[in-house]
């Protein structure tokens, strides 16, 4: 099958961790012998960010670290009719802008033979519901949501004709142990800054720990403010800025230990929903500690793959302790791997969006979902 992928950026993830997630499935599908390409504005706010931070080396890097991935960029005469013509497939973001979530509902609706799908991985509708209300996805053939109370909120609403569960999850292709790295630092916090969503969070499960225990470490992520900065080097922490996630799993077995801190929308309003750093920190064998969260769905095994904190001194404690003790976590990054590699990898998602497909699909889609799901 042809799928096409309208994404706000597959070559940028500065402060854009779905790029994540669709790297890994778009390199799944093309290693069972579908095609896949990305669409992404050409305008896009974090593709424009890298370039200004980083340099045009940062956008050159993606086909050298992704090879095989294909991207191409749209502007306003793009034809889209004409470019999804072919495809059996198109998922379309919720980062895209509305008018062409719109367009592309029109273009299916006008007897085209794709199937159709929304694909949303944020928190918009509960923080921001009239954006998400707002959107035409009458002609769409179903939504994933990344999770289930997410899928509960767009039932209730009455957004879409069908709503599935869809996770995301890690690239294992990209993230997996490195043991021949040798851990010479104590902790490490890779993301971005909470913009009110986790800055006291931020603070009371990593700065305060980390200055009170004398932690070597690294925070890595985007859009810090000044005082944050300050509080990072108050704590004797190294801010290293913006991470490539190709980079992140050597970053990762470089330390000991790394830590979970949700925003709060996810914590109050979307529980269940782990960010995809979780996924990808227990792929690459790095015990985790975690910030409070309510794993609603069973994704993990709690106190086995990571440990929960309650509070900032429980943080502390668990950080001790697991720093101190290298079989203890040994024993969780063993465990946490376990479970990623028997149910949270990005073949495993494709395997789900197959089985989607099955059920929503159009009747090419269908039969071809069904004969290579059969095949794999």
């Amino acid at each position: 099958m042809h799928f096409v992928f309208y994404t706000h950026s597959l070559v940028s993830d500065w402060n854009h961790g779905n790029a994540h997630f669709l790297r890994g499935v778009m390199r799944d599908l093309l290693r069972r012998g579908h095609s896949a390409i990305a669409l992404e504005p050409a305008d896009s706010w974090s593709r424009q960010n890298l370039v200004e931070s980083q340099g045009r080396q940062a956008v050159e890097r993606f086909a050298t670290d992704f090879p095989g991935l294909q991207s191409q960029q749209y502007g306003a005469d793009f034809d889209h009719a004409a470019v999804i013509g072919d495809a059996d497939v198109v998922i379309v973001h919720e980062w895209t802008d509305p008018a062409l979530v719109a367009r592309l509902g029109q273009i299916r609706r006008n007897s085209a033979r794709f199937t159709l799908l929304f694909h949303d991985t944020h928190h918009r509708a509960v923080s921001a519901r009239q954006d998400i209300a707002g959107l035409m996805l009458e002609d769409y053939d179903g939504v994933l949501a990344f999770g289930e109370t997410l899928r509960q909120r767009y039932r209730e609403a009455g957004w879409g004709r069908q709503v599935f569960t869809w996770h995301e999850a890690a690239d294992d292709a990209l993230f997996h142990p490195l043991p021949d790295i040798e851990r010479t630092k104590d902790l490490i916090w890779i993301g971005n800054w909470g913009d009110g969503e986790r800055s006291a969070e931020i603070d009371e499960f990593l700065i305060r720990p980390a200055a009170a225990l004398g932690l070597s470490g690294t925070v890595r992520g985007v859009r810090y403010p000044d005082h944050a900065l300050a509080a990072v080097r108050k704590a004797g922490l190294n801010y290293g800025g913006w991470i490539a996630n190709a980079d992140v799993p050597q970053a990762f077995a470089r330390h000991k230990v790394t830590l979970h801190i949700p925003r709060r929308p996810y914590v109050e309003s979307l529980p269940g929903i782990p960010t995809i750093r979780v996924f990808e920190a227990l792929a690459a064998g790095i015990p985790l500690l975690s910030a409070p969260w309510d794993d609603a769905e069973g994704l993990f095994r709690p106190g086995q793959d990571f440990l929960f904190a309650k509070t900032g001194q429980q943080m502390q404690d668990l950080l001790r302790e697991v720093i101190s003790d290298p079989s203890l976590g040994r024993q969780l990054a063993t465990n946490g791997l376990e479970t990623i590699r028997a149910r949270h990898t990005c073949r495993h998602r494709v395997d789900q969006l197959l089985a989607i497909l099955t059920r929503t699909g159009s009747a090419r889609t269908v039969s071809k979902a069904g004969a290579l799901e059969t095949m794999s």
